[in-house]
């Protein structure tokens, strides 16, 4: 029976509803893209990508001197004294990194073989007991009087930048995905194997080394096992694979002498570069140059 036009104005109406409800724009499988917004050339580029704040600096790296107490120490603390040495290491870090807030750097002795960062006075301290335990291990290994001295100060700038990872960490409230001390043993490769040079690269020779020398002299305990520190022997293995990884080609002795097996070494590259990598993107936003 033909439609009348009451009937007909009915049908189209619910046909349009029904056309409406199976093709609603805001489905994403049907959903028309919007044309490009035109972009306004007058804009500026700052107004269209905003350059991120510039962070406060409001800190310094600062040597605290302190008094002798302990008279064999004399030698040590004449040297660091005469050749300024804290003094140095705290201006190349204000030159280089933005600081929240003050950080202490100091020498003295502490009763007790050991460097660490104390975060309740945001300090950074070096003993001159664990620097004596660095020279007497590298003498035990047949070294002169001037050579394991020399040594020693070297394995020791690794060290300090070890203890600089954790007041970063601290300072700059980083995210650590493992280890704090692994990761802070990782930023004392990098800085040294890629701000230092040479002086750099022994650095991490001679940390590697005094390393494996702890492993050999000390017997190994339960008390080892659980400390937050790697094994000795894998600061070791580690410390070798970043030098390896940083330049495989000037370092192949590494792996030729059969000092870091090659089934480490080929993960070495990667390792180092990651690790460049990592430390690079977390430091970057408190650069100063």
């Amino acid at each position: 029976m033909p439609l009348n036009r009451s009937n007909l104005l009915v049908a189209l109406v619910l046909l349009t509803m029904v056309v409406g409800c199976v093709f609603r724009s805001d489905r994403g499988s049907v959903s028309r893209p919007e044309p490009a917004e035109t972009p306004d050339a007058s804009a500026s580029p700052a107004a269209a990508a905003p350059t991120p704040l510039k962070r406060a600096d409001v800190g310094d790296f600062i040597v605290e001197q302190q008094d002798l107490s302990v008279a064999r120490f004399q030698r040590l603390d004449n040297q660091v004294k005469t050749e300024k040495m804290l003094e140095k290491a705290a201006d190349k870090l204000n030159q280089a990194l933005i600081l929240p807030h003050t950080i202490l750097i100091r020498t003295r002795s502490c009763a007790e073989q050991n460097a660490f960062y104390d975060p309740k006075d945001r300090s950074v301290t070096i003993c001159f007991e664990m620097m004596e335990r660095f020279l007497g291990v590298f003498k035990a290994s047949g070294e002169t009087e001037e050579r394991a001295y020399e040594r020693m100060f070297d394995s020791m700038r690794f060290v300090f930048l070890h203890e600089i990872g954790h007041a970063l960490i601290d300072a700059y409230d980083l995210p650590v995905a493992g280890n704090e001390e692994d990761a802070a043993d990782r930023l004392a490769a990098y800085v040294n194997l890629t701000e230092l040079g040479e002086d750099g690269v022994k650095a991490v020779y001679a940390a590697a080394d005094a390393f494996n020398l702890e492993a050999k002299q000390t017997v190994p305990s339960k008390r080892k096992f659980a400390d937050e520190h790697l094994l000795n022997e894998q600061r070791f293995y580690t410390s070798l694979c970043m030098i390896y990884g940083s330049d495989a080609s000037k370092h192949a002795r590494i792996v030729d002498a059969g000092y870091l097996p090659k089934e480490r070494a080929v993960r070495c590259r990667n390792e180092y570069q990651r690790t460049v990598e990592s430390w690079r993107s977390l430091l970057e936003p408190w650069r100063k140059r």
